[in-house]
């Protein structure tokens, strides 16, 4: 079975030349308070969208990340790509700016069926040709924290996009969506985002589970409780 490697290296101020895998990164922002570490996921990303008032944060945000910079000149420099979503949320003001810089906005205010989160990483899969998409991975700022709904949408995306790699990131947690069909290797740069590591099985038994490196290693069937 072929391994798939985890490693958050690009949490780092530099990623190691010998780093495995080498991929190719693109930064979804959602409307929830970012990381400390954004400007850092920013630089990393070759593509840069705002889920909808994921722009809002941006605005309001990363000026806060450099307070001895002018807010306008931080505000330029950090311009999304895209701005997609229902705009149910974005202020005005905010479309406004980002659209004079160029930014390209799409509105789906007609797609009420998906979340902004989906319409975002949809475009990257269908419509974003110049990508690499077999060493893609798509970082997800803001995705945690806020309403549990909200969360458990975006865990969501990560099975309807199954085949494609995602990561959603707080201040203080990764997720990712292990496939049955790969061996795992998960790298964790505890200087960064701590040592612990969780795994739970959603939607289905994990069938059986091993795990070696962990201070309590596993070798188990999991799955979460059902019925009485």
């Amino acid at each position: 079975m072929e391994v798939m490697i985890h490693s958050s290296t690009f949490l780092l101020p530099t990623i190691p030349a010998d780093t495995r895998p080498s991929l190719t990164y693109a930064l979804i922002v959602l409307n929830q308070r970012l990381p400390r570490f954004a400007p850092l996921l920013w630089d990393r990303a070759q593509l840069r969208l705002c889920a909808d008032g994921g722009a809002n944060r941006v605005y309001d945000e990363f000026p806060q990340f450099f307070p001895h910079e002018d807010a306008s000149h931080v505000r330029n420099r950090y311009k999304p790509d895209l701005i997609k979503g229902d705009m149910d949320s974005i202020r005005k003001e905010v479309l406004e700016f980002y659209a004079s810089l160029g930014t390209k906005v799409i509105d789906e205010s007609h797609d009420q069926d998906t979340t902004d989160l989906h319409k975002c990483v949809a475009y990257i899969r269908d419509f974003t040709p110049n990508l690499e998409k077999s060493n893609l991975c798509i970082l997800v700022a803001g995705a945690l924290g806020g309403r549990f709904d909200h969360e458990a949408g975006n865990i969501n995306v990560l099975y309807r996009f199954s085949t494609m790699r995602i990561i959603l990131l707080s201040d203080d947690c990764l997720i990712h969506l292990l496939p049955k069909t790969h061996h795992h290797e998960i790298y964790i740069q505890s200087s960064v985002e701590g040592s612990h590591c969780g795994l739970i099985p959603i939607g289905m038994p994990s069938g059986r589970t091993s795990t070696t490196g962990l201070q309590w290693d596993l070798g188990l069937v999991m799955s979460f409780a059902t019925g009485v």
